[in-house]
């Protein structure tokens, strides 16, 4: 996991990874968004409604710790326990778009989250138990918001970039 020394190292961080990732899709035929090959889990579909989904979840913990709301991670419906579900609503959800919707909506996504990043101390950002979610969202470990914010950005962005290009050298 890497440690940022500033906000702006960690939205810089973002954006490289996020405009390297949904520029794969740029390729991608519409009519080819919910295309399965045998070599890749997801479809372009799935691949951005999985990032669509747990932007908006990171999203949706700040605003509501921020409204004074409690906050259920990883979600209202579903326990840590129940990824594999919370994917499933992901797809349901979100996989019905266009690509060109699904990923206008990561890019408000991925904006939001930075400005979030912006409107955060360094100390809100950077240092433990500065949020009631993210102290609650893991039983023993300690982590910072700036760890859930890499997480669900920085490495899922790297991690499907590679599927989405596994997927176009099996599918294009």
């Amino acid at each position: 996991m890497r440690v940022y020394k500033s906000k702006e190292e960690l939205k810089a961080e973002i954006n490289k990874t996020f405009d390297k990732y949904i520029s794969e899709f740029d390729c991608i035929p519409e009519a080819l968004k919910d295309k399965r090959v045998d070599e890749v889990d997801r479809t372009p579909a799935e691949n951005l409604a999985y990032q669509v989904g747990w932007t908006t979840l990171v999203l949706k913990w700040e605003e509501d710790e921020r409204k004074g709301l409690q906050v259920k991670t990883p979600s209202d419906e579903f326990k840590w326990n129940q990824l594999g579900e919370l994917y499933q609503w992901f797809t349901d959800t979100y996989a019905h778009l266009s690509l060109q919707e699904l990923k206008a909506e990561l890019n408000e996504n991925v904006k939001s989250i930075c400005a979030m990043i912006d409107s955060l101390s360094a100390d809100e950002l950077f240092k433990p138990h500065m949020r009631k979610w993210a102290d609650d969202a893991t039983k023993a470990a300690v982590w910072e918001v700036y760890r859930f914010i890499h997480v669900n950005t920085v490495a899922p962005f790297g991690t499907f970039r590679t599927k989405i290009r596994k997927w176009k050298k099996a599918a294009l």
